[in-house]
């Protein structure tokens, strides 16, 4: 399908599945805006590289995802959103009694209060427009849990329950708003994570591949982000016009156990 003529905006973009969730809506014909928290001469590059290859607008756009104000400013900045990839996120791991409370918040602001925020800057343009689609980027963790990652899944089940309400406040217009939710993606910084993860169990890669960080993914193999950037196309498609207020698991079957 063609997404020419449309905006995507998608945050946390310059790399991981951000960038390939904007990278396919850019091959679907897609202006697209990056963001991230940096402002470096290789993200704008990143822009330029992108634009070129799929002969479409690409901006680059800076905004801290933890400050309200600033996710809100990225939407106005970029002048126009007809999709709204709300993707940024981090991850720290501690028992619940440990976990330090600064940590916490920042999960909590960036993984779950910058989509509060940027969604609610981009439905006046959506509505503006007639049209819109708002694809959150939860998580297998937005549906089920994991022991030591409290402020990650609480986040993730918070953005799942804002994207119903999403759903339900637009459900009347042309607006529809899904979360799709990733099982273990295959990112650079997981790659990089496997050798010393081999080191520390003192396993083989593939061993620590399959039995260590692919043990709830009953398939064993890794979500690509150019699948999860593909499913965030076919929700912006017409087909996918009443698809709303639901969550699409890219899980390997993890989410069925």
């Amino acid at each position: 399908m063609s997404l020419k003529g449309k905006t995507a905006i998608v945050t946390g973009s310059n790399s991981g599945i951000g960038l390939g969730v904007a990278r396919e809506l850019a091959r679907a014909g897609a202006a697209v805006v990056l963001n991230s928290f940096t402002d470096r001469d290789e993200d704008h590059k990143l822009a330029e590289d992108m634009g070129r290859e799929f002969g479409v607008d690409v901006r680059y756009i800076k905004a801290d995802m933890s400050k309200g104000d600033e996710c809100r400013a990225l939407i106005e900045q970029a002048g126009a959103c007809d999709i709204l990839v709300n993707n940024a996120g981090i991850q720290h791991v501690a028992p619940i009694d440990e976990f330090p409370v600064e940590t916490w918040d920042r999960i909590i602001a960036i993984n779950m209060n910058s989509a509060f925020h940027c969604t609610a800057a981009a439905l006046p343009l959506m509505r503006q427009a007639g049209w819109g689609r708002v694809v959150n980027i939860a998580s297998a963790h937005g549906l089920t849990a994991s022991p030591y990652k409290s402020a990650y899944v609480s986040a993730k089940h918070g953005v799942v329950g804002m994207t119903k309400v999403v759903a339900l406040e637009t459900a009347k217009e042309q607006i529809t708003c899904n979360a799709i939710c990733p099982g273990y993606v295959l990112t650079p910084l997981v790659e990089a994570q496997i050798p010393d993860t081999a080191k520390e169990y003192n396993m083989t890669e593939e061993e620590v591949v399959e039995q260590v960080i692919l043990q709830r993914q009953p398939s064993k193999e890794f979500a690509t982000v150019e699948q999860i950037g593909g499913t965030a196309v076919f929700l912006c498609s017409d087909a996918a016009a009443q698809i709303t207020g639901t969550t699409i698991s890219v899980d390997g079957g993890w989410t069925a156990l």
